[in-house]
C-alpha cells in the first residue's frame, strides 16, 4: 500500500528530552535515518535528572560523546554522596553514602565512571551529537495524531511557529513523550503500579552566602529534615546557583499558587537554618514522583520508551537511566530490522526484555526512597518495601530472562542482590581491557554496530568458531564481527598489561573455555554462549543467529 506524505522516514521519534535525544544519537550512530519532533522550543532549562550511572555512561562512551558530557559536567565533578541533616548549620546529620565509588573499586567492572550532569547541561550535548550525525530534529513541532497500518505509521505534525500541519510517513514511531504520553493514551495502553508517590515544587534560586554554610560538604543532594521545612537541596555550580525541592501536598488540597516567592524564601531559610540567608527565586516547576509501568511497550508499529513506558521514584536516578537504556536496546533492533538482517519479530523482544527491567527497577527505586526517607514521601503499606540493597546490581547486573537470546536461566531474578558479571546469557557482557594494533580498548567498546563473536586465539576450536562467523557475515548479510582474544599471530585482540583486571583470562571471565565462544549483541548483552567446541560450528552458529534475530 502506498501512502502519500510530506515526509518519509524509517523512524519517527516523538519527544526530544533525554530519552528521545539519546535514541536519535544511537540511531544516527547506526546510520538509521529518522525525524524527531518536540513540542517545546528547545532543550530543558531546569536543572534535574543529573545522575548518569555507569551503564549509561558506557553507552555514551561508545557513542563518542563521553568527553563532551564530562566537560559539560565539570562544575559538579567534585560532588559525591547524599547528606541527610536537620539543618546545614553545625555538624548534625549523617551521610547516607559519602562517595559513589570509595577506593575506586568500580574500575574492575567498567571502563568509565558515574557522571553528575544535569539534564539542562546534558541535553545540548546530545542534541549536538545527534545533529552531527544527520538527525532531523525539529523543536516547536508537535504530534497531533497518527494512524497506523500493517506497513507503517502516518503521523500528523504541526509546526507551532508557522501553524503548518504536515504529514510524516514512517515505518515505526517511537513515543518518548513523557509520563502523560498522548501516544500511549491514544493506543489505550494501561499502566500498573502504585501510582503517585509524592509531589514536589522544584525551585531554582541564587544565593551567594549559601556556599559558606555548605562549606566543604560537596554533596550530590542534601535531604533537609526540619519537620517545619523539609526538602532536598542540590547544588548547580557549588557557588551561587542552587535547586530546592519543596514537598507539595495536592492530596491535601494544597495548590501551586500557594507556593509564592515569599513562602519559598522562608521555607528555604528555615530548612537551611540561616534566617537571613540571601535567596533570590529564579524559577519553579512542579513534578510528581510515581511508580507506574505500561502494560505493554509495543502496539503494532508504535513503541514506547522512557517515561511514556515507566515512571519511577527519583531516588537513585533510575528513571532517566532506564529510559536511556530503553533507547539503546531499541536502536539496534530497529536498525537490524530496517536493514533486513533481523526479522520484524525482533522488535517484540523489546517488550519482553525491557518491561521486566522497569518493573524490578521501579520497585527498587521506591524502596530506596523509603531507605533514604526522601522528603515528602510517606509511603502507604506495601509501597517501597523489601530489603535494603546496593545500587550497583540495579545498574550493571540486571538481566533479560527471555527475548533475543538463548540459554538464560528463567529462575534468576531480573535484578539480583549482588553483582555477578560472568557473561550469563541475558546479562551485560563483562569489561576487560585489551589491545588492538597497540591501542587500548575495553571489550565494552566492541559492542555497537554489529553482533560480536568472541573466541580464543590459541585454540583450534576458537579458530573454527572465528572462521564460521566470518563466513556467515560474508554470505548471510548479518552484521557480525569475530575476534580471537589471546596471544600470538592469530590474536585480533591481545591482553592489556595495565589496570584492574589486567591479564584476566577472557574465557574464564565470560564463563566459557578456550574451546567455546560467546555471542554478544550490539547493545553489549550476551545472546548465547558455547562452552565447548562444535562438530559443525557454522551450522550451529547459523541456527543460533536465526533464533536470536527472529529470522524464522
Amino acid at each position: 500500500m502506498q501512502h502519500k506524505a510530506d515526509h518519509q522516514v524509517p523512524v519517527l521519534v516523538v519527544g526530544g528530552s533525554l530519552v528521545g535525544l539519546s535514541l536519535s544519537l544511537f540511531l544516527g550512530r547506526l546510520g538509521v535515518p529518522h525525524m524527531l519532533v518536540e513540542r517545546h522550543s528547545g532543550t530543558s532549562i531546569h536543572p534535574r535528572g543529573r545522575g548518569n550511572n555507569l551503564r549509561t555512561m558506557e553507552l555514551y562512551r561508545v557513542a563518542g560523546i563521553e568527553p563532551d558530557i564530562k566537560a559539560a559536567a565539570s562544575l559538579l565533578a567534585a560532588n559525591h554522596g547524599i547528606l541527610q541533616t536537620p539543618t546545614l548549620v553545625g555538624g548534625a546529620g549523617e551521610w547516607l553514602f559519602k562517595h559513589i565509588d570509595p577506593g575506586g573499586g568500580l574500575a574492575r567492572f567498567s571502563p568509565t565512571a558515574w557522571c553528575l550532569c544535569s539534564q539542562n547541561d546534558l541535553e545540548p550535548v546530545l542534541l549536538k551529537g545527534a545533529r552531527a550525525l544527520g538527525g532531523d530534529l525539529r523543536y516547536f513541532h508537535e504530534l497531533e495524531g497518527f494512524e497506523q497500518d500493517p506497513e507503517g505509521v502516518t503521523a500528523f505534525v504541526r509546526d507551532r511557529d508557522s501553524d503548518e500541519l504536515y504529514t510524516v510517513r514512517a515505518d515505526y514511531l517511537v513515543a518518548c513523550d513523557g509520563p502523560r504520553s498522548p501516544v500511549r493514551r491514544r493506543l489505550g495502553i494501561g499502566q500498573s503500579g502504585p501510582g503517585d508517590l509524592f509531589a514536589n515544587v522544584s525551585v531554582t534560586f541564587r544565593s551567594k552566602l549559601l556556599a559558606e554554610t555548605v562549606g566543604d560538604r560537596h554533596f550530590i543532594c542534601c535531604y533537609l529534615t526540619n519537620p517545619e521545612a523539609d526538602g532536598a537541596l542540590l547544588p548547580v555550580d557549588n557557588k551561587e546557583h542552587w535547586v530546592f525541592h519543596a514537598p507539595w501536598h495536592p492530596e491535601q488540597g494544597e495548590t501551586l499558587e500557594e507556593f509564592t516567592e515569599e513562602r519559598l524564601q522562608r521555607h528555604i531559610r528555615l530548612a537551611v537554618g540561616v534566617p537571613d540567608l540571601d535567596v533570590e527565586i529564579t524559577g519553579k516547576a512542579s513534578w510528581r514522583a510515581a511508580e507506574r509501568v505500561a502494560e505493554r511497550y509495543t502496539a503494532g508499529r508504535v513503541l514506547l520508551a522512557g517515561d511514556s513506558a515507566h515512571e519511577m521514584s527519583p531516588t537513585g536516578a533510575f528513571g532517566s537511566n532506564t529510559g536511556i537504556q530503553d533507547a539503546h536496546n531499541l536502536a539496534w533492533k530497529l536498525s537490524a530490522v530496517l536493514d533486513g538482517w533481523a526479522g520484524p519479530d525482533l522488535l517484540e523482544t523489546y517488550d519482553s526484555e525491557r518491561r521486566p527491567v522497569a518493573l524490578a527497577t521501579s520497585a527498587r527505586a521506591s524502596a530506596r526512597s523509603v531507605e533514604h526517607s526522601h522528603p515528602g514521601f510517606a509511603p502507604t503499606p506495601g509501597v517501597g518495601g523489601g530489603p535494603r540493597s546496593g545500587i550497583l546490581p540495579v545498574v550493571l547486573a540486571y538481566r533479560y530472562l527471555e527475548g533475543a537470546l538463548i540459554g538464560a536461566d528463567p529462575a534468576q531474578p531480573v535484578v539480583p542482590d549482588e553483582v555477578r558479571l560472568t557473561a550469563d546469557p541475558g546479562s551485560r557482557a563483562p569489561h576487560l581491557w585489551l589491545r588492538r594494533a597497540g591501542d587500548r580498548l575495553s571489550t565494552i567498546d566492541l559492542y555497537e554496530r554489529s553482533l560480536v563473536l568472541l573466541c580464543d586465539a590459541g585454540s583450534a576450536a576458537g579458530g573454527a568458531w572465528h572462521a564460521a562467523a566470518r563466513g556467515i557475515a560474508r554470505t548471510d548479510g548479518v552484521r557480525l564481527e569475530a575476534y580471537r582474544i589471546g596471544t600470538g599471530a592469530n590474536a585480533d585482540l591481545a591482553y592489556d598489561g595495565d589496570g584492574p583486571g589486567a591479564g584476566t583470562d577472557w574465557a574464564a571471565l565470560h564463563g566459557t573455555t578456550a574451546d567455546g565462544a560467546v555471542l554478544v549483541r550490539p547493545d553489549g548483552f550476551v545472546a548465547w554462549r558455547a562452552t565447548a567446541a562444535a562438530t559443525d560450528p557454522e551450522t550451529e552458529l547459523r541456527a543460533v543467529l536465526r533464533a536470536v534475530l527472529r529470522k524464522g
